[in-house]
């Protein structure tokens, strides 16, 4: 379905009066950001989400709380709304079709399905003409048994429901395969040959109904554990050539998905030198995500359009034009383990760390200059649970770099 242009502030569905609302499945800090987003722009919103203090929720206009197949969930999504988007990969595909065929769904229920699934994503970045990781589909035991040497050591990736890190394992033999596809159930995976990194990246790309397609330049990310950890955007973060050939490989990507909406792409940086880059040019691909990102939150406040705002002008139908960044910017995620009831005993004990009503230190981290805090309203933390995110914004790449390293020593986050 194409989009009408919906106007913030308009005439509702049905000549009723009402304020324009845009819906979106999912009511994690993704969807909260989205929402505050549409609300600053005029528009009334509603969440779709089982959780009934969900982050999104609890800032919503409306907030409906239901399962995503929940049929009278989606009745009542389709009366408020006059555009739905989604918030996760892993809202189920077969909502995204319901709703698709009576509302503008940005992204389609078909760029989510081939999102949430390795083996179909891989095949579409063949098609866009852009390189992956050598890798195989185990989906049997003879497909196991026919997984070629090269491959190994390598990483098994369950083809469907994986993120931050879940749903991995590093193999270095075969024995280590098959007890890992073991440890897994068994499930639909992909192998992919380990590769010689040098660092990894993001390209975050906003696609609208009329093909117009904008980028922000590329991040550079590091991952702890599987989950982002720190992102740096600013000019000379990644060499220009390399930076320019991200941002197309994205754009092609999306192009060939005839996808609507804001996508992110990551990739590797290959080791200068090593064959694997000279097969495979200094990029491949990663996975590619059909949403907002983590490593794009930086955007809040680094630029004068955030992803979140292009996120509510591709679903609404409005003009996309191409962000510009105003300041150099330095991200760091703020996990669950910082809190005081996650802190290892000596940690918790240490002055250095000491919190006071039971959070850290924001007190000291907002004294530092350009120091922007995003907390997501979570009222559990937990290890490796995102709470929030800290951006700073600095005139140069090397002051964002010390404020940021000076606030990660605060924090007890590990230095980068």
């Amino acid at each position: 379905m194409s989009s009408p242009v919906l106007l913030p502030g308009a005439t509702g569905l049905n000549g009723s009066g009402q304020q324009t609302t845009l819906g979106v499945m999912g009511g994690g800090q993704l969807g909260r950001m989205f929402v505050q987003a549409a609300q600053a722009m005029g528009y009334f919103t509603v969440v779709l989400d089982p959780d009934v203090i969900s982050p999104a929720g609890l800032v919503s206009h409306y907030h409906i709380k239901t399962d995503y197949l929940d049929e009278q969930g989606l009745t009542q999504l389709l009366q408020r709304c006059a555009a739905v988007t989604t918030e996760f990969e892993n809202v189920p595909a077969a909502a995204l079709v319901t709703l698709g065929a009576a509302r503008p769904a940005a992204p389609s229920a078909d760029a989510v399905a081939i999102a949430q699934d390795r083996i179909k994503e891989k095949a579409h970045l063949a098609r866009s003409g852009v390189p992956v990781a050598p890798y195989a589909v185990i989906e049997s035991a003879a497909q196991l048994t026919a997984v070629a040497d090269d491959l190994l050591p390598g990483i098994l990736k369950t083809a469907r429901l994986g993120y931050d890190g879940k749903g991995q394992v590093r193999v270095s033999s075969r024995a280590d395969l098959v007890a890992a596809w073991d440890a897994l159930k068994n499930v639909p995976c992909v192998l992919e040959q380990m590769l010689p990194l040098v660092a990894e990246c993001s390209v975050i790309v906003a696609r609208g109904w009329d093909g117009t397609c904008v980028n922000f330049a590329p991040q550079r990310n590091l991952h702890r554990a599987g989950i982002l950890a720190v992102t740096e955007a600013f000019d000379g973060n990644l060499p220009a050539q390399l930076a320019e050939k991200a941002v197309q490989a994205a754009k092609n990507i999306a192009e060939e998905l005839n996808y609507v909406g804001v996508l992110c792409v990551e990739f590797f940086v290959l080791q200068e030198g090593s064959p694997e880059r000279a097969r495979l040019g200094g990029l491949v691909v990663n996975e590619m995500a059909p949403r907002p990102h983590n490593s794009g939150h930086y955007t809040l406040d680094a630029c004068d359009l955030s992803q979140f705002d292009l996120q509510v002008r591709t679903l609404a139908g409005l003009p996309l034009v191409q962000p510009r960044q105003h300041s150099a910017a330095v991200m760091l995620n703020l996990l669950g383990d910082l809190w005081p009831e996650n802190l290892p005993e000596h940690a918790a004990s240490d002055p250095a760390h000491m919190t006071a009503r039971g959070t850290p230190r924001w007190q000291q981290v907002l004294a530092l200059p350009g120091v922007h805090l995003h907390l997501y309203g979570k009222l559990k933390a937990s290890k490796g649970r995102k709470m929030g995110h800290l951006t700073v914004t600095a005139a140069t790449p090397e002051q964002a770099r010390t404020t940021a390293l000076a606030a990660a020593e605060i924090l007890g986050i590990a230095p980068f």
